[in-house]
């Protein structure tokens, strides 16, 4: 039986997408320190530069994946649906948000699949839900829906410690992701939402099998100070001091790259532009992601063809 959001659950999801939307990176953003070296004498022709790179066994036009950020009610599936026909179109890679209201809801996102037959698309669970009892089949079905070509698993304790309805369990968290590892039919990319992955935390990961992380760096869209907004005003105060938690962008892909040349590096966290895209690459990064620029420009080209239709 098919089930529906509920009506909490939408709005928390929705107040999300608002907040996010909102969000801007910082604007002094650690990615304007790292200067690329300049070369005057480049000996190539710029117009025959290739950018395209292989992820997951798939060629893409562009390093770039955007990154998870929405779903589980009907305005994020209609930014999702713009977001798979561009990765389509584009050739790049597309990460969801997480999954788990829309399974737990029977909600299936399997027309992004048919919209993006032949991109990369990223599932999305978090690492908290796949430690729960029913962890394994909810990632399975997680897959399934969307036939995706990996699963992310997201860890964001600082952002379910500062929600109001958080997960404050993390225990098995570990154990979890290394069971699906060695299960799913998949890829498992382990990524943050924003207060960046450690270099011991990459490591603990290296070492249970994961091979593809998103360091998700503090700079971008900032999902404690989401959390810490839907509080009451009251709350605030009690947990700002904690905004300030988390590694900054270059430090963590330093970091990651630290641990292992044989891993494959997401960076994500603020980035802005093409040339922040070209320094995260020059750090160590092989990959880089984008999601809360993209959401604003989705968000009011939808908001015109509505208001124009």
């Amino acid at each position: 039986m098919t089930r529906t959001i509920t009506p909490q659950t939408a709005d928390r999801k929705n107040a999300h997408l608002d907040l996010a939307k909102d969000s801007q990176p910082l604007a002094d953003h650690p990615l304007d320190a790292v200067s690329l070296p300049y070369c005057a004498l480049p000996e190539c022709d710029l117009n025959r530069v290739s950018l395209t790179t292989e992820f997951l066994g798939t060629e893409l036009d562009a390093p770039l994946i955007i990154t998870g950020m929405t779903g589980g009610t009907d305005r994020a599936m209609a930014i999702n649906r713009v977001l798979a026909d561009t990765a389509q179109k584009k050739r790049i890679a597309l990460g969801l948000g997480s999954q788990r209201a829309s399974l737990e809801s029977g909600q299936s996102q399997a027309e992004l699949r048919r919209l993006a037959p032949d991109a990369v698309l990223i599932g999305n669970l978090g690492g908290a839900q796949l430690a729960g009892k029913d962890g394994l089949k909810l990632a399975r079905a997680a897959i399934e829906d969307i036939r995706a070509n990996a699963l992310a698993i997201h860890l964001n304790p600082l952002q379910e410690a500062i929600q109001p309805e958080g997960d404050h369990d993390w225990r098995g968290v570990l154990s979890a992701i290394e069971t699906a590892v060695g299960t799913l039919n998949c890829p498992v990319l382990v990524k943050e939402v924003g207060a960046g992955l450690s270099g011991n935390v990459v490591r603990r990961l290296a070492a249970i099998g994961v091979r593809h992380v998103d360091v998700a760096a503090r700079g971008g869209t900032n999902w404690a100070q989401i959390e810490l907004n839907r509080r009451p005003a009251t709350d605030r105060a009690h947990y700002a001091p904690f905004l300030s938690c988390g590694l900054m962008l270059p430090d963590a892909i330093a970091q990651a790259r630290a641990v292992s040349n044989n891993l494959f590096i997401i960076a994500s966290g603020g980035v802005r532009h093409g040339l922040d895209a070209a320094k995260c690459l020059w750090l160590g990064a092989d990959l880089v992601g984008m999601a809360g620029q993209i959401l604003r420009t989705v968000e009011d080209d939808l908001v015109i063809c509505i208001q124009s239709s």
